[in-house]
């Protein structure tokens, strides 16, 4: 089994969920490559939408606050495997409608050098709720 890497923790993952909490785009790039990729959730392709480059990745990255503008991705847990993690989590936020949206979730990561090359995110698809 690949030992868990030097250069990431799951305290540099809590920090990254830290920053999307806090919807703060720019500490979270600095966790990133310059040549990061993104693989949204949802989308029209196989991966979700697929962003690539600091420039994409921040676009993706804004839009996950445009439709649910009070997001929050709460009770993290995080693992480490080589140049591989994940992070569970419960990710919930309101609708402009005012419905709810709850569901469980995880990001995929790929580490290179230190920081996050890759961050590949799933969710489940639960209909909103009334708040």
């Amino acid at each position: 089994m690949p030992k868990q890497s030097d250069e990431v923790s799951v305290e540099f993952l809590q920090a990254f969920a830290d920053a999307w909490n806090r919807h703060d785009v720019d500490s979270l790039l600095s966790f990133m490559t310059d040549d990061c990729v993104f693989e949204s959730s949802a989308g029209d392709e196989v991966c979700g939408s697929r962003f690539e480059g600091t420039v994409a990745v921040r676009a993706g990255f804004a839009k996950a606050w445009e439709s649910l503008p009070d997001a929050q991705w709460a009770d993290a847990r995080h693992f480490i495997c080589g140049d591989r993690g994940v992070s569970e989590w419960v990710f919930s936020g309101t609708q402009a409608d005012g419905k709810r949206v709850e569901v469980n979730g995880c990001d995929v990561f790929t580490f290179r050098d230190g920081k996050i090359a890759v961050k590949n995110s799933y969710r489940k698809h639960r209909p909103p709720i009334r708040a």
